[in-house]
């Protein structure tokens, strides 16, 4: 079965630094497009950044552009988003997708808290 596993979250000072991490299994990785969203509190699910099968093309949100970075490594079937001076406004659950034409997968999310 297809399955992703983010990993990386936690809790950080606001300027902190952390590097979220998806690992897929089950599926061909290097065909699928991958994504990052996340969710705070009484809001709905937003993109925050996306990639290409082939990582030639990536998206950024505006709230995020500049601070965070998407990236994948194929071979190890794995997609980042290494996130740095983060804002207590990035206080939310973070999501990996995979998509490919009318297929889509979820993981099952990662807590990112940023406080003092």
């Amino acid at each position: 079965q297809v399955q992703l596993v983010e990993s990386g979250g936690g809790l950080v000072q606001p300027g902190g630094s952390l590097r979220l991490s998806c690992v897929a299994s089950g599926l061909i990785f290097s065909t699928y497009r991958l994504s990052w969203y996340r969710q705070a509190p009484g809001k709905e699910r937003e993109l925050v950044a996306a990639i290409t099968s082939a990582g030639g093309i990536t998206y950024d949100a505006d709230s995020v552009k500049g601070r965070f970075t998407i990236s994948r490594d194929n071979a190890k079937n794995t997609v980042y988003l290494q996130m740095n001076n983060l804002k207590p406004e990035d206080t939310a659950v973070y999501y990996c997708n995979a998509a490919r034409l009318y297929i889509g997968y979820w993981g099952q999310g990662t807590q990112v808290t940023v406080s003092s």
